[in-house]
């Protein structure tokens, strides 16, 4: 017997919070609007990356899968590449929503 598939352990989903969803943690919004490689370290340091890892396609995409959230590395990537401050928020609020909710 082949195994095709491995149980997740979260059912498919989408992020908690819209990319364009600054006004849901104004604090979050403006780190990354004033200090983005601040909010960068501080999402690689969430995830127990190196500091240089926190912004781009590469750590959403980990987590992304880790949590089973829908997308796919092509939209990882044009997110990071177009939005990037948008991209570091959407994931800093999701991260925070699942330490609130303990999912993290």
């Amino acid at each position: 017997m082949e195994v095709t598939s491995q149980p997740a352990a979260f059912e498919p989903q989408d992020f908690q919070t819209d990319l364009m969803g600054c006004c849901e943690d104004v604090s979050v919004c403006c780190c990354g609007l004033f200090c983005l490689p601040c909010l960068g370290c501080s999402i690689a340091s969430d995830m127990n990356e190196c500091c240089l890892c926190g912004l781009g396609m590469p750590i959403r995409s980990v987590y992304r899968t880790k949590y089973n959230i829908q997308g796919s590395m092509c939209n990882d990537f044009c997110v990071g590449y177009y939005c990037m401050p948008c991209a570091a928020c959407q994931l800093k609020r999701d991260i925070e929503i699942r330490k609130r909710t303990g999912q993290f």
